[in-house]
């Protein structure tokens, strides 16, 4: 066996190299193992590391401690202060020191704790990867006062390979929060957007005259209850931007859901501020997390978090619709894995936001559509049979002062012919407006609508089975359009009306034996004329399709085919969910 000492000494970082490049984690059990090799080594008998970050350090590892340092479970190497920490701290400790006094030893001396075993200095050395420094490694031996040059060259070889490992755990610790973030990211945006659409569905009937202004905000709630059940993060809360506050709309506090809606001006928390100013993740310590939970509205939720990160829930504009802030309870290098998920988490929250806020400004259209039609149509038949009717009544004044009673009896036929035609196109209006009889069903419903328009209709259903509430009033609305085209454009009285009802689909057929159009002449009208802009974003807005085909001569066919698979399964959800709640 080679009993050189520079063998020795590649021998032992060789061997010192493979058990922290095979090590799974830098456990306290690995890191004595190294410091066992070292000791052998160098001579020396005590050994300890330290891992140190902004928010304080910890005893990683320790060898044969003194008994002055094993005191109560260890409380000297608890305290802080020492000069190696301190000049770790401030920078000054980029290379192995040479002697240290060291301040552990001097306490215990002083307050008796125990024998030092003549220790009294100690050299150290940084634990560093590049530039990325982790805590320091301290040495030390009864009566030792120097180090020489091939010892600190020593020392510090081991240093860089546990620095290296440090650094190679972090990244790997890193990669996998930072994948299972993901993956927790896409069950999370599928389950909000499910829940968008879920609520846009429940606001199609247009019932709720104030849905569009709360619904951003129930959004917010499902999603903070979301990030409680799909991330670890013990704390996350979700903010609008008011102009120069915040809101806080609502926060999930260790899985549990709270709303207190408070308001928190921009001005005094410039952190914040920064990251809706900045559009990108920032990092909160633990003085900067007290600061905001000191406030009065905020105090009951503060939580114990050693950090958080506030992230941008950006708008179309460019500027923040809000801010995500999360926090953890673990003191740790985890946050900067999350720092990417979380500005993914900040734009998925974005984009349903938006689509909600688009789908708030369609249903506004089409409620504006739905009343220009209906000024058009009362313009078109009503106002003018009134208009008719009282000028016939002027005439009637005239005749019955010139005694002209023939005329005048006339004339009063007319008038109670003109006010039956405009009390029965009121209520045909009446009805395009409040869908009363589809308890019948919506094939009879249709029917009836057509008999109050003149018209002979056919009624059939093939099939048996409800349908959700809003495809039954969407398909009325179509099917209201396509009769009134036919009373109005077909030149006949009669039509059919054909439901036929599927296990995961509805299709209403409407047709008539008229006139039809020609395609040419089709295509020169505007869509709006025959409403057919109007009942193909209905038949779109359910998933579905319209189709028109139409001849000269050969009458017109209007079919809507809608699939139910996709709605009857958010109807079960909402089923399970409020019979959860």
């Amino acid at each position: 066996m080679n009993n050189d000492p520079r063998i020795q000494e590649l021998l032992t970082l060789k061997t010192i190299a493979e058990m922290l490049n095979q090590a799974g984690g830098l456990t306290t059990q690995m890191l004595n193992q190294v410091l066992e090799k070292l000791l052998a080594l160098t001579g020396l008998t005590t050994a300890w590391i330290l891992f140190i970050d902004d928010n304080g350090f910890e005893s990683a590892a320790d060898l044969q401690l003194p008994p002055a340092l094993l005191y109560a479970d260890k409380q000297p190497m608890r305290c802080a202060g020492c000069s190696c920490v301190n000049r770790f701290r401030d920078g000054r400790l980029d290379r192995a020191v040479n002697i240290l006094n060291c301040k552990r030893i001097e306490d215990a001396m002083e307050n008796d704790w125990g024998d030092t075993r003549g220790i009294t200095h100690h050299a150290t050395v940084p634990l560093r990867s590049g530039e990325l420094k982790y805590g320091v490694l301290n040495v030390a031996a009864p009566g030792k006062r120097h180090f020489e040059g091939e010892e600190l060259a020593l020392l510090e070889g081991v240093a860089l390979q546990i620095g290296s490992a440090i650094e190679r755990m972090h990244l790997y610790a890193a990669e996998q929060r930072r994948s299972d973030l993901f993956t927790r990211l896409g069950a999370f945006s599928r389950a909000l957007g499910a829940a968008g659409s879920r609520m846009r569905s429940e606001q199609t009937d247009m019932r709720m005259e104030r849905a569009d202004e709360d619904n951003p905000c129930r959004l917010m709630r499902h999603a903070a209850a979301l990030i409680g059940e799909h991330f670890d993060w013990p704390f996350a809360a979700l903010f609008t931007v008011d102009g120069p506050h915040l809101v806080l709309r609502a926060m999930s506090l260790g899985g549990e859901l709270k709303a207190p809606q408070a308001r928190i001006p921009l001005r005094g928390f410039p952190w914040l501020h920064a990251a809706v100013r900045a559009q990108e993740a920032a990092l909160l310590d633990s003085q900067q997390i007290a600061a905001l939970f000191r406030r009065r509205e905020l105090k009951p939720y503060w939580p114990p978090l050693e950090y958080a990160l506030a992230a941008p829930i950006p708008s179309g504009s460019a500027r923040s619709a809000g801010l995500l802030l999360v926090g953890d309870t673990v003191r740790g290098k985890r946050a900067g894995a999350e720092r990417d998920v979380l500005e993914a988490l900040g734009e998925h929250l974005a984009i349903v936001l938006e689509s909600d806020e688009l789908e708030a400004n369609r249903r506004e259209l089409a409620r504006l559509e739905e009343r220009n039609k209906l000024a058009r149509d009362l313009h078109d038949s009503v106002s003018q049979m009134l208009f008719s009717l009282s000028m016939t009544a002027k005439g009637v004044e005239s005749l019955v002062r010139e005694q002209a009673a023939e005329e005048a009896i006339a004339s009063v036929r007319d008038m109670q012919d003109l006010s039956q035609h405009a009390l029965k196109e009121m209520r045909a209006l009446i009805m395009q407006l409040r869908p009363a009889g589809l308890e019948a069903g919506l094939a009879t419903a249709l029917g009836s609508y057509g008999e109050k328009l003149g018209l002979t209709v056919s009624a059939q259903v093939h099939g048996l089975r409800a349908l959700p509430r809003s495809v039954e009033e969407a398909l009325w609305r179509i099917g209201q359009e396509a009769l009134n085209n036919i009373r109005k454009h077909a030149g006949t009285t009669e039509a059919s009306v054909t439901l036929t009802l599927g296990q995961d689909s509805v299709l209403l057929r409407i047709a008539d034996t008229g006139r039809g159009i020609a395609k040419k002449r089709l295509r020169q009208l505007p869509p709006a004329s025959l409403g057919l802009s109007t009942m193909e974003e209905r038949a779109a807005a359910l998933g579905g399709r319209f189709q028109l085909t139409t001849s000269p001569k050969g009458g017109t066919i209007i079919e809507v085919h809608v699939p139910l698979a996709a709605d009857e399964q958010r109807n079960k959800r909402a089923r399970r969910e409020n019979h959860d709640d």
